[in-house]
């Protein structure tokens, strides 16, 4: 018998050298933590984000156009998600999949939410994601890969984020749906779920409790790595799954956590 090489002397190939992905909210966060693996994995990307200014500084600070193309889009509105699939054909000739990444909705309980609130949000996380999923899934060939960017309150609620628990299982549901409808023809549709990611969003969530360090302590003491999660750490494992190094994974909530959520 053969001896086996240990498996960090194997290099491990994505497969993402020369594909093209649209990463939206990709000027901070998540997304642009996504941004960093996918190029460092030799693909080429189109940042989305809101702020113009922010999304070309991400994009210049990424590499430039021979990697990055910066546009500016909010999800919110309906022209967005078909201005990214075509700034993908225009700046690199195609288009391979696409990381759906759109901002929190605010804080606020369900009580006390206003309505109007509730209403641009839906347009925002809900339809905003849809609408680009949709255009994506047009858009990519046989071997096509979406993922969305969800959140822990897909399996339990978050206290003080009423919006966010009623948005986020409603796509994951989506998620599953769109898997289920684009498996024939080879796209691939998942979800991710962060956790405690240390990114503004989540310094927002802490400051909003009215002691920060205190919420983020609490915090800490139920996640089992003992730690808030780094960006990278949630962008490496959406750079994989969106991979074709992925290519059996559809139809997936993958939760990327330290152990936090309390169900499987």
């Amino acid at each position: 018998m053969g001896v086996f090489p240990r498996v960090q002397d194997r290099p491990v190939d994505l497969g993402l050298a020369g594909r093209v992905y649209v990463v939206s909210g990709g000027s901070r966060g998540l997304g642009r933590a996504t941004a960093e693996a996918l190029v460092a994995e030799g693909a080429q990307v189109v940042l989305g984000a809101r702020d113009e200014a922010a999304v070309e500084r991400a994009a210049q600070e990424l590499g430039g156009r021979a990697h990055v193309v910066g546009v500016t889009a909010d999800l919110g509105r309906a022209a967005a998600a078909q201005r990214l699939v075509e700034a993908a054909h225009t700046a690199y000739g195609g288009l391979d999949g696409a990381l759906v990444s759109v901002g929190g909705p605010p804080p606020g309980t369900a009580l006390d939410t206003e309505e109007e609130a509730w209403r641009a949000a839906f347009e925002s996380v809900f339809l905003g994601a849809l609408r680009l999923t949709r255009q994506v899934a047009g858009a990519v060939g046989a071997d096509g890969s979406i993922a969305l960017v969800l959140s822990s309150s897909v399996r339990t609620p978050i206290p003080g984020l009423a919006v966010s628990n009623g948005l986020r299982p409603g796509l994951a549901g989506l998620v599953k749906t769109l898997a289920n409808e684009l498996g024939p023809r080879g796209t691939r549709v998942n979800g991710l779920l962060p956790g405690r990611i240390a990114t503004d969003r989540t310094i927002e969530i802490d400051q909003a409790s009215g002691d920060p360090e205190g919420a983020a302590r609490r915090a800490e003491a139920r996640i089992p790595l003992g730690r808030y999660g780094q960006p990278a750490e949630f962008g490496r494992v959406a750079a994989f799954v969106l991979s074709p190094a992925a290519s059996y994974l559809t139809g997936s909530m993958i939760t990327v956590d330290g152990g936090m959520i309390p169900t499987w």
